[in-house]
């Protein structure tokens, strides 16, 4: 009957001008039954400094956020 916060990448979505709009959800589950969800949202430019804090527990999403930066010059 514990009680089990996760947290998870909902949505990744690369834009036309490659910036990048992420959701994470978080659910809270009781007994693997879901009491609560909550949102989190952001746009990332490209090479946005807060990439890593956003995206650095995913690595299969920051993979691709580089991946869809690769052919944008770092300013």
């Amino acid at each position: 009957m514990a009680l089990t916060e996760i947290i998870f990448v909902s949505q990744f979505n690369v834009l036309p001008d490659k910036s990048i709009a992420v959701q994470k959800t978080t659910q809270v589950l009781k007994d693997n039954e879901v009491l609560s969800e909550s949102y989190w949202r952001c746009v990332l430019s490209p090479h946005d400094e807060q990439t890593q804090n956003v995206l650095g527990d995913y690595p299969y999403y920051y993979n691709l956020a580089q991946d869809a930066w690769k052919d944008i010059p770092v300013q």
